[in-house]
């Protein structure tokens, strides 16, 4: 709460009345203009200071009126324009009438504008000339005008378009010397490009500006002063403003017609908007444009209307009488500063109403919008009419100009105080309000200074402004002026006959008369005392250095209690002091700070001076700085509890502090929402983020602060809404400051709450609710019991209480534990209490999962309707809260909760409010619930059926089908046929319809409306009326329309309409096919309908029997087609035989198969030769499920179905079967004759048997392996998994003759031949002689290859010692079964051919040619060298075998070594 002080300014006696005053924009200086009286029309211009002084040198006075002021918009500059042209400058120095030469303007002086950076100031006069001036850097005009321009007629409007957004030069040369890079750059020519500027800094040479005519018309004018045209209005203008974000400019009239306008470079215009506004036209209007978007007027009436632009919608704010306004105080006047958002109106009755706009929050719930934002303020009384208000300054200062003088009103925080029983609460600049709750006695104290100040004890009140000190002392019922004295001093405190002040480094201690009579020093590094507090006989001091020191004042003389401490060292981003308190004991001191960026800590830091120990607690995460001090000590049932607790205290910051003045642990601390961060914090590691929803703006929280269990929160509450601020703690009460203007009403205050008249409003504590009178034994007692409570010893608790008998007692502990959450203790109390209700209303919610929904119900039985609201929305119970709005009676907000929240109830609190509405004869408003809960359509006719007409309007009204045909009936059920057969057309009841028309005789009628629209229970009423009258092919129509099928049968039966009878059958159900069937049956003809009836009715034997009986083939062929496994299986064998001896073996074998006689159908299949498809042997699979049939069974089945299909030669299916039937070998050999190489190899693969793998191994080899390596590796692979290596040694015997035939590559032959010995070696052969047999072959074999590779390697270094060692090797008996002679031959041949020895060569080819039994020489010499040696022996060519290439292991060799590089030949040299 804040009030006014008012300074009259020290005008010259000499002044006439003010006309004009003008503040400027940052300094406190206020111009004002005024006249003379009309004998002496002289004028003069003065300029004062914030409380009203005036500048000696700012006095200037001419025999001429003035008739603009307008400051410069930086400097300390002030133009005066007046009534002869002339214009005026003022400055520190004095004023200055040169800056603008005399006979510049020859009139009145219209227009006087600085532009918005004021290097430029505008000029124009009533007869039209208008100039443009350059300013310097000092604000001073220079030399000739830039521009001038004559329009020839009154000027009377001007303002400046903005400039477009540029560097700041002064911020950007701050950076530059504070070293910023980038600034230095800008700065530096050198480092931009060609033709770039170093930076952009405005518009400085492109100012322009708007004015205009007497006439409406508007100019754009330019820099030099030229100007065009841009648009003309209806009629004079009032007020021209710009809306800078979107560039438009806008237009009041004097007949308040808006418009909007966007004005091009070139100087073109486009009407955006036109408007007429609210208003009195013919009056002057004072128009101002604010906060960017609200267009604000005053125009003599009662009202302030608003124009908000942006959400294009328009409100007024009217004066309210209950806060002393008049009736019919019409407005003159208004001004808005956007600094403090606050609206301020000027009445004629002398007084200002302000407006306050609320700041717009997204915590705790939906932003506020238009007329709500604004609160009106009680108001200031001043003297006489109103005529003009102005904000100015950066103090937000506000000038009057009212009954002749002008008054400049500064705001200053409320003073208030609380000690010792005494609260004293100032109501104006000079009263304040004093209570002294020991007496009961009430007082109004006024002083004669402005009080800045106060402070009381229970004997006195001291008031002080900051240079001047009062003492007031009781005097009997009253106050009086004890003395006063100056000092000045900004702070001071009062312990019984002192008064202690302060100075630079000490606090003086002071007589009341003023006398020193101590001082406490300080030491620089101390600082400056800043923070004085007194509790008990305890001083605490807060300095500006971070020190805080405490000091006893129980002696004669104050002596230190504690050493100065220094916080700065125990506290980081330590800014300043801004609250010390120190406790009754004067053992802890807490104290509240700002941090480094000056913003409010979040912390209260408390020093323990018997530790010598400094803790906080952190109200923005709700966590202590140590175990030591913490605010929850929690049982692990009682996490949750804590966890709500921190949620309403989380995200805020202390915003004042006061500590018991008779109890040392009771601390208490008023927190306010901190500003949303951007970042989120955590409880503990892992925990919940903070939610702000639902969080009021300031809460109350109470501790108990003891060194065993540090910080413990014994209560927390929400400051209501008509309580200003909190002024301390004395127990039983909190005492608050109250809001000027503002009662607390029934609803809004707390259970328990009192006030005291006026100001002040006290509250008891949680626990003393309801024993505020109580002496000092049950006082210690309940606060031990508090104490014990909140530490959680439930034992020491119940000790403190157990003498106090007082069911009020165990109440208020009932109710402390709705806010300790303790549910276990609330039993005992309620028990104590006598609370039936109570106990079994906990007993029954305690099935409600979380805690806050049980602890509601308790704060419900207990009264504490805002404590259960508060806990059903902290626990997001919302369908609970839905319950508890309704049964509270709270049915809008019970509507609003579960419109945004409780969705799935929405229906049903519409219809339980529609109930509780017409219960008290609403009617009106319940009909509206009841459609919006959807129960109309019974619940109004029920409610409204006394008042039939109103009723019948409802029904018409609604148009709805179901009312409709409601009132139908109604008006049947009175016989007025005509109405209610209008109402069930409206209605679309046609079953109705045709039966009054029946009714009514009107058959006809009823038979066009059944056929028209086909509604089934109107044909079937109808049908019964045609029946009734034997009508009996209408009667069958309707039924058939109907559907009612088994009624038109029956007719066609007892009629003989046998054809009809057949459709209807086959439409009808199949129990009314079995009985046409047996109708046609009995009657003995037409048996071919009767066979198709069983058929379709699903008697398929019955069918089938009638139809071998008549010899129905066809239809025994169609009844066949829809047989399958459910049908009977003697039935499906009799139509199987049927189809056999017809011939139709296919057909007779699916029925078969169906009938499950699978051997049966096999056998069929072979006799007549059937192909089994896929599907056919699917079907005879039996499951593995299948419980009827065994395994061994199954496996037989799948085995001769398997046989079946390998004889028919489908290899592929016989393998499946096979597989099926658990025999992969019978599987592998007939996929094996399918000869699918890709699934032979698969199959192997998943079978894993070794009988299978060797079959797929011999089946591989019997392919061109030699060819593809893939099938190579795969025969290696399935013989080593097949475990045959006997197998696998012979495989590679024959890689070894291949390599030997095929390519003469004896290298890998030799690591063929050496794998197939290490394979035959770990073979376990049945025989052992034939291994070792093999063995030995193997080893010769190896061994002779060997030889010769070597020999062919040694060739290469020395040829003649393989030539021996090949004539050796011919020698021996067996070398073809390893090595081929002819290889060796043909070594020794092209040797020497290649030696020029051709007769060896020719003898070894002879020698050759003999030993090889074909013959073919030419198959290992090459020809051309066969052709040469004959030639050079002279021997004709006998012998030419055929050529055969050679191939080089380079070529295939080579692909298939990288292919077996898996199994490697090894040489058994290697």
């Amino acid at each position: 709460m804040a009030v006014y002080f008012d300074h009259r300014i020290e005008a010259p006696s000499t002044v006439g009345s003010p006309s004009e005053i003008a503040w400027h924009h940052v300094h406190p200086l206020l111009a004002v203009a005024s006249i003379g009286t009309n004998s002496t029309p002289a004028g003069s211009v003065d300029v004062y200071l914030e409380q009203g002084e005036h500048i000696p040198n700012a006095h200037i006075d001419r025999p001429f009126q003035p008739g603009l002021i307008r400051w410069h918009p930086s400097k300390r500059i002030l133009a005066v324009g007046w009534q002869t042209g002339v214009v005026i400058f003022w400055s520190d120095h004095g004023w200055d009438e040169h800056q603008i030469a005399g006979g510049t303007h020859r009139a009145e002086i219209t227009i006087l504008e600085w532009s918005n950076d004021g290097t430029r100031l505008l000029s124009a006069d009533k007869a039209g000339v208008l100039m443009v001036w350059r300013v310097d850097q000092h604000g001073r005009v220079q030399g000739a005008p830039l521009g001038k321009q004559d329009y020839g007629k009154h000027l009377v409007h001007c303002i400046f378009k903005p400039p477009a957004p540029g560097e700041d030069l002064v911020q950007l040369a701050k950076a530059a010397v504070s070293g910023d890079e980038n600034a230095l750059d800008m700065f530096n020519w050198r480092k931009v490009g060609k033709g770039d500027a170093p930076f952009k800094v405005g518009l400085q040479e492109g100012i322009v500006c708007f004015v205009t005519t007497t006439d409406g018309i508007v100019y754009y004018v330019g820099e030099k002063g030229k100007s065009i045209q841009v648009l003309r209005t209806d009629g004079p203008i009032r007020k021209l403003m710009y809306m800078e974000e979107k560039e438009i400019l806008m237009i009041v009239t004097e007949a308040l017609f808006l418009s909007q306008h966007r004005i091009g470079p070139d100087g073109t215009s486009q009407e955006l908007m036109k408007v007429k506004l609210s208003g009195k036209t013919g009056q002057t209007a004072d128009i101002i444009w604010a906060e960017r978007e609200l267009l604000i007027t005053a125009s003599g009436e009662t009202v302030v209307r608003l124009w908000d632009l942006d959400r294009d919608e328009n409100y007024a704010l009217t004066l309210d009488e209950h806060l002393g306004f008049s009736t019919g105080e019409s407005i003159n006047c208004i001004s808005y500063c956007e600094s403090k958002g606050i609206l301020a109106a000027g009445t004629s009755k002398g007084q200002i109403a302000m407006w306050r706009r609320a700041v717009v929050s997204n915590i705790g719930g939906s932003s506020i919008q238009g007329k709500d934002r604004w609160k009106l303020q009680a108001p200031i009384d001043l003297e006489g009419i109103i005529i003009q208000l102005k904000w100015g300054s950066s103090k937000n200062l506000l000038s009057v100009n009212s009954a002749g003088t002008v008054l400049i009103l500064s705001e200053q925080m409320m003073s208030a105080h609380f000690n010792q029983q005494v609260a004293a609460v100032q109501v104006a600049p000079n009263q304040l309000s004093v209570s002294f709750f020991s007496s009961g006695n009430h007082q109004m104290l006024r002083a004669d200074i402005h009080v800045k100040g106060v402070y009381v004890t229970k004997e006195m009140v001291v008031v002080w402004n900051g240079k001047h000190i009062s003492v007031f002392e009781q005097f009997g019922p009253s106050l009086r002026n004890a003395g006063s004295f100056p000092c000045d001093s900004s702070i001071v405190v009062v312990h019984e006959e002192s008064i202690y002040t302060v100075e630079p480094n000490r606090v003086q201690v002071r007589t009341l008369q003023g006398t020193v009579k101590q001082l406490l020093v300080f030491s620089e590094t101390e600082g400056n005392p800043c923070h004085l507090q007194i509790c008990g006989n305890f001083l605490a001091v807060g300095t500006d250095k971070a020190h805080v020191k405490v000091f006893d004042l129980s002696r004669r003389e104050a002596k230190p209690h504690s050493n100065a401490k220094n916080l700065a060292e125990h506290i980081p981003s330590f800014g300043s002091i801004t609250s010390v308190k120190c406790s009754f004991n004067g053992n802890n001191v807490s104290i509240l700070i700002k941090n480094t960026s000056g913003s409010p800590d979040s912390k209260v830091f408390f020093y323990d001076v018997e530790t010598d120990t400094i803790n906080y607690f952190d109200f923005e995460i709700g966590k202590a700085s140590s175990e030591n001090c913490s605010v929850f000590h929690l049982e692990e049932n009682e996490v949750e509890k804590g966890r709500s607790e921190m949620r309403e205290l989380m995200g805020r910051y202390p915003v004042s502090q006061f500590w018991d003045q008779n109890e040392p642990k009771l601390f208490v601390c008023e927190a306010a929402v901190a500003a949303p961060k951007t970042r989120q914090s955590n409880v503990t590691a892992g925990s919940e983020s903070i939610s702000t929803e639902y969080k009021v703006d300031v809460m109350v929280a109470s501790f108990f602060s003891t060194q065993e269990h540090g910080l413990l929160l014994q209560d927390s509450f929400p400051k209501i809404e008509s309580h200003e601020a909190l002024l301390g703690l004395e127990v039983p009460y909190y005492y608050f400051s109250k809001k000027s203007g503002e009662t607390e009403n029934d609803a809004e205050l707390m259970s328990g709450t009192t006030s005291v008249p006026q100001v002040v409003a006290r509250r008891p504590l949680r626990d003393f609710v309801g024993l505020e009178d109580c002496d000092k034994t049950t006082r210690d007692a309940m606060l031990n019991f508090s104490l014990y409570l909140t530490i959680g010893d439930m034992d020491e608790a119940f000790k403190s209480i157990k003498l106090i008998k007082s069911e009020t007692v165990w109440e208020n502990m009932a109710r402390m534990c709705v806010k300790t959450r303790r549910l276990d203790v609330a039993r005992v109390c309620l028990g104590n209490m006598g609370h039936a209700r109570g106990a079994r209303a906990l007993r029954e919610a305690a099935q409600e999962p979380e805690l806050d929904a049980r602890v509601a119900m308790l704060a419900i039985q207990l009264g504490m309707l805002e404590d259960a609201e508060r806990l059903y929305r902290n626990c997001k119970r919302f369908d609970l809260l839905t319950k508890f709005y309704q049964a509270s009676g709270q049915w809008q907000k019970a509507i609003e909760n579960a419109e945004t929240f409780d969705r799935v109830h929405l229906r049903t609190t519409y219809y339980n409010y529609a109930k509780h509405l017409e219960a008290l004869g609403d009617q009106h408003l319940a009909l509206s619930h009841y459609e919006k809960s959807d129960t109309h359509r019974f619940e109004v006719p029920r409610m409204l059926l006394e008042d039939l007409q109103a009723l019948e309007v409802y029904v018409n009204k609604t148009k709805d089908r179901s009312l409709w045909k409601w009132w139908a009936q109604y008006l049947e059920s009175q016989a007025d046929m005509d109405s209610a057969l209008k109402y069930y057309e409206k209605s679309q009841d046609y079953l109705s319809l045709v039966r009054v028309h029946c009714y009514l005789g009107n058959i006809q009628k009823a038979s066009e409306i059944a056929n028209e629209t086909g509604n089934q229970a109107a044909s079937y009423h109808l049908a019964r009326q045609y029946e009734a009258r034997d009508d009996v092919k209408q009667a069958i129509h309707f039924y058939t329309r109907a559907q009612a099928y088994n009624n038109a049968i029956r007719l066609c039966k007892e009629s003989g309409f046998d054809d009809h009878l057949m459709n209807l059958s086959l439409l009808s159900s199949p129990e009314d096919m079995m009985e046409a069937a047996r109708y046609y049956e009995e009657k003995g003809v037409q048996m071919d309908r009767a066979v198709m009836l069983y058929h379709k009715s699903g008697h398929f034997s019955k069918a089938v029997e009638l139809a071998f009986a008549t010899q129905q083939f066809g239809a025994l062929q169609l009844i066949a087609e829809e047989l399958d496994e459910n049908s009977d299986p003697a039935l499906l064998s009799r139509c199987s035989d049927f189809f056999i001896e017809h011939s139709q073996f296919e057909k007779a074998v699916e029925l078969l198969v169906t009938a499950k006689k699978y051997h049966e159908a096999l056998q069929l299949c072979l006799e007549q030769n059937l192909t089994i498809t896929e599907d056919m042997a699917e079907k005879m699979t039996v499951s593995k499920d299948s419980t009827g049939l065994s395994d061994d069974f199954r496996r037989e089945l799948l085995e001769r179905i398997a046989d079946c299909c390998l004889r028919q030669g489908n290899y592929h299916l016989a393998t499946k079967k096979y597989t099926q039937a658990g025999n992969k070998a019978k599987a592998m050999r007939a996929l094996l004759k399918s000869g699918d190489t890709e699934k032979i190899v698969f199959f192997t693969g998943v079978s894993r048997q070794r009988e299978i793998y060797i079959m797929a191994a011999n089946y591989l080899q019997s392919l061109d392996w030699r060819r593809d390596p893939e099938i190579m590796k795969n025969i290696i692979s399935f013989y080593t998994k097949g475990r045959s290596l006997d197998l696998l040694a012979g495989f590679y015997d024959a890689c070894a003759q291949v390599e030997v035939d095929e390519y003469q590559n004896y290298e890998k032959a030799l690591g063929a031949l050496t794998e197939a010995y290490k394979c035959l070696t770990k073979a376990k052969m049945r025989n052992q002689g034939e291994q070792e047999e093999r063995l030995e072959q193997l080893q010769n074999k190896l061994t002779t290859v060997k030889k010769f590779v070597q020999v062919r390697r040694l060739y290469e270094e020395d040829p003649k010692e393989a030539l021996k060692q090949c004539q050796i090797l011919l020698e021996e008996s067996d070398l073809d079964q390893a090595v081929r002679s002819g290889d060796v031959y043909a070594l020794l041949v092209e040797h020497h051919a290649q030696q020029g020895n051709y007769e060896v060569a020719y003898k070894y080819m002879e020698e050759m040619a003999a030993k090889l039994p074909s013959g073919n020489v030419g198959f290992y010499i090459n020809q051309q060298v066969t052709e040469a040696i004959y030639k050079a022996v002279g021997a004709p060519l006998k012998i030419i075998g055929v050529q055969r290439a050679r191939h080089s292991s380079g070529e295939d060799g080579g692909e298939v070594e990288e292919e077996v590089a898996e199994e490697p030949y090894n040489d058994p040299e290697d």
